[in-house]
C-alpha cells in the first residue's frame, strides 16, 4: 500500500489552514483552528519555512504566512518538502536507499517509469484542487485558472503495462 506520512497529511492542513487565514499566524493558533497538536504544527513549519513553502516572519507580530497561493502549490513539491523525494521502491531515482538486490533483479530499473508517471500526476494537482473551486476562488490571489496555466497538467499517465 502507497501511503504518505501523518506528517505530510498535516503539512496539507496547515498549509491550507495559512491560506484559509490569510494573515500571518502563529503556530498555536493554527494548533487551535486545526486540532492538530502545538508541538506537530511547530515541527510541521519549522520544515515547511526550511524549504522555502512558508515564510516566518520574527517579532512580536511575527508567525508563518503561505510563500505563494494553494493554486501554485502542486501536492508533489509538498510531499517532497516533508517527506523527501517521491521514491516507491529503491531502485528508483531520489530513493533515500539502496537497492541491495540492483544487480541481479529482473525489475531492476522497470519501476522508473511508474514511480515518474506518479511524480507527474502528483505535480499536476495543487492544494487549490484539493480544497475544490470554492476554496480556491477564496484562497489567494491566483484561482484554480491561473494555477493550471502556472502548471499545466502532466502529459497523460501510460498505462501499467506501457509501464512494465
Amino acid at each position: 500500500m502507497l501511503r504518505l506520512s501523518k506528517l505530510t497529511d498535516y503539512a496539507v492542513v496547515v498549509l491550507v489552514q495559512l491560506a484559509r487565514g490569510g494573515a500571518v499566524q502563529t503556530a498555536p493558533g493554527i494548533a487551535c483552528a486545526t486540532a492538530v497538536p502545538e508541538p506537530t504544527v511547530a515541527k510541521v513549519l519549522k520544515i515547511l519555512a526550511a524549504t522555502g513553502l512558508v515564510t516566518s516572519l520574527r517579532g512580536a507580530r511575527g508567525g508563518y504566512r503561505l510563500a505563494r497561493p494553494l493554486a501554485a502549490l502542486p501536492v508533489a513539491e509538498v510531499i517532497a518538502a516533508v517527506d523527501g523525494p517521491i521514491a516507491l521502491t529503491a531502485c528508483v531515482d531520489g530513493s533515500l536507499v539502496a537497492c541491495e538486490q540492483s544487480r541481479s533483479c529482473p525489475m531492476s530499473g522497470r519501476w522508473l517509469r511508474v514511480n515518474e508517471a506518479i511524480r507527474e500526476a502528483l505535480a499536476g494537482i495543487t492544494l487549490a484542487d484539493m480544497v475544490g473551486k470554492a476554496g480556491a476562488d477564496m484562497m489567494g490571489e491566483m484561482g484554480a485558472e491561473a494555477a493550471r496555466a502556472a502548471h499545466p497538467a502532466p502529459r497523460p499517465l501510460m498505462t501499467i503495462e506501457e509501464a512494465l
